[in-house]
């Protein structure tokens, strides 16, 4: 029997790899499932020529068994491994913007697709750079890329072994630090979230941990109106930080 082929570093989908051509980051090669030659796949093929990125053709059946995701599009890419960063390349993106640091912190955000989402508000909001830890957390691969619509493909994304250590680092910059807890007292739209800041976001059931909330300058909650208590890490994501938008503009 013959080995399946795996590849860790995969970029699935059409508006993905097309995201990801238009970025000029490194592309190993393209598949193309064969007889796929409609619609964007000829923007893809066209943009790869350009780049002089190669394409290959391969049966649906042989494309579905390298697929990491359900609904690839008939498109993958493979590409050298996700290129994170430092924190101080998320500074200095700030610095060349001429703009007040805006910076993500993510507290063992341990789904993918949670973390996908998340990057895309990100990247629409303006957010600076992303902050996760190495350890009890989803790392950026082939269907993070995906549900991000190819946002990290221009995210900053630094990963880093003690996330409270990154919070000092963020501090000493002049960065203030805003964390969010369902039992503080004052909502997200009642604080000043204006000049440099840094916003933590907790697990999906845990929320953030002790030792982080600890080192967080203050803390807002989002109203909850209903009978469930807590909202979906991606969704809260989005409502502090285009409050933030909000706020600076």
């Amino acid at each position: 029997m013959q080995e399946k082929e795996v590849y860790n570093d995969q970029v699935e989908g059409r508006n993905s790899v097309l995201e990801l051509l238009e970025s000029k980051k490194a592309i190993n090669k393209i598949f193309i499932t064969k007889g796929e030659k409609h619609g964007s796949i000829f923007k893809i093929i066209a943009k790869a020529k350009e780049n002089k990125v190669m394409i290959v053709e391969k049966e649906k059946r042989k494309m579905d068994e390298m697929a990491q995701t359900a609904n690839y599009q008939g498109v993958i890419a493979i590409v050298p491994p996700f290129e994170y960063c430092e924190i101080s390349d998320i500074i200095q993106e700030a610095k060349n913007k001429e703009e007040d640091p805006f910076v993500l912190i993510l507290d063992e955000i341990e789904d993918p697709h949670n973390l996908g989402s998340i990057i895309r508000t990100a990247e629409t909001a303006g957010v600076h750079g992303i902050i996760i830890p190495k350890r009890r957390a989803a790392n950026v691969n082939s269907t993070v890329s995906k549900v991000s619509a190819g946002a990290v493909q221009y995210m900053k994304i630094a990963r880093v072994t003690n996330l409270s250590d990154a919070i000092e680092q963020l501090k000493k910059e002049g960065i203030w630090i805003c964390g969010t807890d369902v039992n503080t007292q004052k909502y997200y739209y009642e604080q000043d979230l204006t000049g440099p800041i840094g916003v933590i976001i907790g697990n999906e059931g845990k929320g953030i941990g002790q030792k982080i909330k600890n080192n967080c300058d203050f803390l807002v909650k989002i109203p909850m109106k209903g009978k469930i208590s807590s909202l979906n890490a991606s969704v809260s994501t989005g409502i502090i930080l285009y409050e933030i938008v909000k706020q600076r503009n």
